[in-house]
């Protein structure tokens, strides 16, 4: 069976104009995305796969959009990978899935709907033109004790090499009971044999993070002695949380886990979701996750386009077993213009910075917080209209992105965003980067990120300015550098 005709992207010159679309971050020329897919370096490039609309902003009709990248920074639009086939087991959408070398072919596993199943396809040696071989479905649902207390959820599979064989782990569930990763083996990605359950949540657990009661996008990291799963968890049927992770050790068929830690944080129903990892060829694992829009669904309609791909991560286990994401250090070759600011004394005001200013900038600032809170504004209008505040709550012990004068328009999210700062005392520095309309925020050397989303409405809303509030603090250090395009 051959992929059907697929649709063509638009040209990226269409919606170059928006003020709102991320120039740094990946994102296709129009139209809706959501989960990354089928991470893969092959022959010395990245490939990123991804879920994508072609009709519209919005999610439906679900194909696999398809980019590559020689640096993990700068993306070629590549022709669409997967279409639903009329009459197929993907018929509603080719939902979520990997990509994994099968001993030089390149194949995808992947989510058919309706119901969900598990389909594969074979790629050139470019990974351009993939088919659907005969016998898709390879996997046709859940297993038989699961089948009719899971309402369907079946999917995501993620897929490594085990031996002369495969593993796989997929998502699924027991209805108002917990999330489930389930484990697979299979010696040609074809035959698969269920293995049982590699870990079940806990619906009634709320602290350490609630694991929610539908799992989806699990992916397993193996560090040698250790190994970590990543799950995007949700509380009900499209009430998307967050993603979260626990660390521990494959034992047999079963993850003798830790507890549970979110991996990125954001507002409700903002946050990072869906990462997907993928290892490359120096042992690396790197991370890519979808970050939703903060604004009505009939904005994104209107703007033609929704949903963006976080930095590109990478990802590594500490000694204490937590996972931490950093910004791939590729980034740093899109650095322009510089800016440097010291040793300044911050007291119960704001320091509007002389020059430095930007919709797309890199911020690396290290303060030395008193009582209360001190911090940066991003996309401060001249007058203090608008601006974004990302701030230090020293008291709380908190890292909050407040968004409250963000935007002066009525359709966007003005939530605040907060995430944990470690207890310790001492200097504190944020790793900040904006992108029109993304920011993320990595702070305590990559053992937090906090992501949101803003939409200023003013072209002047420009200014970066420094603050403290309810007691004086001390700038020890800050770099600010504008970012360019990566198209």
């Amino acid at each position: 069976m051959t992929t059907p005709a697929l649709p063509e992207l638009p040209p990226r010159s269409l919606l170059a104009g928006d003020p709102h679309r991320p120039q740094y971050h990946f994102l296709p020329p129009a139209n809706w995305m959501n989960d990354p897919n089928g991470l893969i370096e092959w022959r010395g490039e990245v490939h990123l796969f991804y879920q994508y609309n072609p009709h519209g902003a919005f999610h439906g009709t679900i194909h696999w959009g398809h980019a590559v990248s020689r640096d993990r920074v700068h993306w070629r639009d590549l022709p669409l990978a997967l279409a639903p086939t009329p009459g197929g087991p993907d018929a509603e959408g080719c939902w979520s899935g990997c990509a994994v070398d099968d001993r030089g072919t390149p194949t995808l596993l992947y989510t058919g709907v309706s119901p969900q199943t598990v389909c594969r396809a074979i790629g050139s040696a470019d990974l351009v033109h993939w088919t659907k071989p005969a016998g898709n479905p390879v996997i046709a649902g859940p297993p038989a004790w699961l089948r009719d207390l899971c309402s369907g959820d079946f999917r995501d599979p993620f897929i490594w090499p085990a031996g002369d064989g495969w593993r796989m782990v997929i998502a699924s569930r027991e209805e108002n009971a917990s999330g489930y990763v389930l484990l697979y083996r299979s010696p040609d990605l074809v035959e698969w044999a269920y293995e049982g359950v590699l870990l079940a949540g806990d619906a009634q657990a709320t602290e350490p993070p609630s694991t929610g009661k539908i799992w989806e996008c699990p992916n397993l990291l193996d560090f040698g002695d250790r190994q970590a799963l990543i799950i995007s968890t949700q509380n009900r049927p499209n009430e998307l949380m967050y993603a979260f992770y626990q660390t521990g050790e494959v034992q047999g068929t079963a993850f003798q886990a830790g507890p549970p830690h979110i991996l990125a944080h954001g507002a409700p129903g903002e946050a990072l979701y869906a990462p997907q990892v993928t290892r490359l060829a120096d042992g690396r694992y790197l991370l890519f996750g979808w970050l939703r829009e903060g604004r009505s669904d009939a904005h994104c309609r209107a703007a033609g386009w929704s949903g963006v791909m976080s930095l590109p991560l990478l990802v590594a286990l500490q000694p204490d077993g937590a996972l931490t994401l950093e910004p791939d250090p590729a980034l740093q070759q899109l650095r322009d213009r510089h800016w440097r600011f010291a040793g300044a004394d911050l007291t119960d005001d704001e320091w509007v910075l002389p020059d430095a200013s930007g919709a797309s900038l890199e911020i690396a600032v290290t303060f030395m917080p008193g009582a209360g809170e001190c911090g940066i504004r991003l996309c401060r209008a001249p007058g203090g209209e608008e601006y974004t505040e990302i701030a230090i709550d020293s008291d709380a012990r908190q890292l909050v992105l407040r968004r409250e004068h963000a935007s002066l328009a009525p359709d966007v999210q003005t939530t605040p965003c907060i995430a944990p700062l470690a207890a310790a005392s001492g200097p504190v520095t944020l790793h900040t980067f904006l992108d029109r309309s993304v920011i993320e925020v990595f702070a305590g050397e990559g053992r937090t990120l906090l992501t949101g989303r803003i939409y200023p409405t003013r072209a002047d809303s420009l200014g970066v300015a420094l603050f403290s509030r309810g007691g004086p603090a001390q700038l020890l250090s800050l770099d600010i550098w504008s970012l360019r395009s990566i198209w």
